[in-house]
């Protein structure tokens, strides 16, 4: 089953509501209500919220339509994560990550968005970008807020098989300005996770409007950066608490380039050998030294 907005999901709900068990109903006006709150409820978690069983959290999530319940929670979710403001989400996250626990809580749900993503993922798509890095005449790299840091990683290492990648970010001069040339040709890498960043979504239909082709990096298709996008690689990013969980985009960045570097493995091999020198020449690097060798 796929809905794709909250008003979708609560109409659903009110449809249904009529023809549902006593306890469902509970159920139905506990989510219509609160369904900020039970997007990080487990199924026993909300039946006793609601004073029901497990049993019947479950069979409820089944007369909607889902699978099983970690589906109509996966859907809440998805509609909420976009209008939680940070305190919001430090406020949820106590709900199920603990300081206890949050070691295990938080590694346990980085490899559940990195097995999501390697499910999800468009291989053809994947590859398409991928051609299309080699086909550009120029490249551009924009992420903004939390995702600055996985835009400037692809740019890092882009940058040494390349030599026509750059990083647009937030500075002296506005993002515009730093695009100002691009065009037919050219290729505009998009990065961007709930909250999205309006200027990283602005810059994607700017590049569109000059018949560039885009690529987004996003959580979902039904992203604001998805629809401004020739190509779209979807990683998933759900939240463990007030930060980002931006461990399965990072995956498929590191993915893209090895992609290109295993095609410019010569050009590799020659930066490397290079570069080894300059670092080496220059210090850029610490070199352990055993007691003897410091004299």
């Amino acid at each position: 089953m796929n809905i794709n907005s909250s008003q979708d999901l609560m109409r659903l709900i009110q449809v249904k509501f009529p023809r549902l068990s006593k306890g469902q109903k509970l159920i139905a006006e506990y989510i219509l209500k609160n369904y900020d709150k039970a997007a990080f409820m487990t199924a026993a978690k909300l039946g006793i919220s609601v004073g029901v069983s497990e049993s019947t959290v479950v069979r409820f999530a089944n007369e909607l339509g889902y699978s099983g319940y970690p589906k109509l929670q996966k859907a809440l979710q998805e509609l909420i994560k976009n209008k939680l403001t940070s305190v919001q989400r430090l406020e949820l996250s106590n709900d199920y990550i603990s300081e206890e626990n949050a070691l295990k809580g938080v590694l346990k749900a980085d490899m559940e968005n990195i097995r999501y993503t390697l499910e999800k993922i468009n291989h053809k798509t994947f590859e398409d970008v991928v051609n299309n890095i080699f086909k550009a005449k120029r490249i551009y790299i924009i992420g903004l807020r939390s995702s600055t840091a996985l835009a400037e990683f692809l740019a890092f290492y882009l940058n040494l098989i390349l030599d026509n990648v750059k990083i647009v970010s937030n500075g002296i001069s506005d993002i515009f300005e730093q695009m100002i040339n691009v065009g037919e040709g050219d290729l505009v890498i998009g990065i961007g996770f709930p909250r999205y960043a309006i200027k990283t979504i602005d810059a994607l239909a700017f590049s569109q409007s000059r018949n560039a082709k885009v690529v987004a990096i996003t959580d979902s298709l039904l992203s604001p950066l998805a629809s401004q996008a020739d190509y779209t690689l979807i990683a998933q990013s759900n939240m463990a608490s007030f930060v980002d969980s931006l461990v399965a985009p990072l995956s498929v960045i590191n993915a893209l380039i090895i992609a290109v570097g295993m095609r410019e493995k010569d050009t590799i091999a020659k930066t490397f050998n290079d570069l080894e020198a300059i670092w080496k020449e220059y210090q850029v690097y610490s070199h352990n030294k055993n007691n003897n060798d410091e004299k």
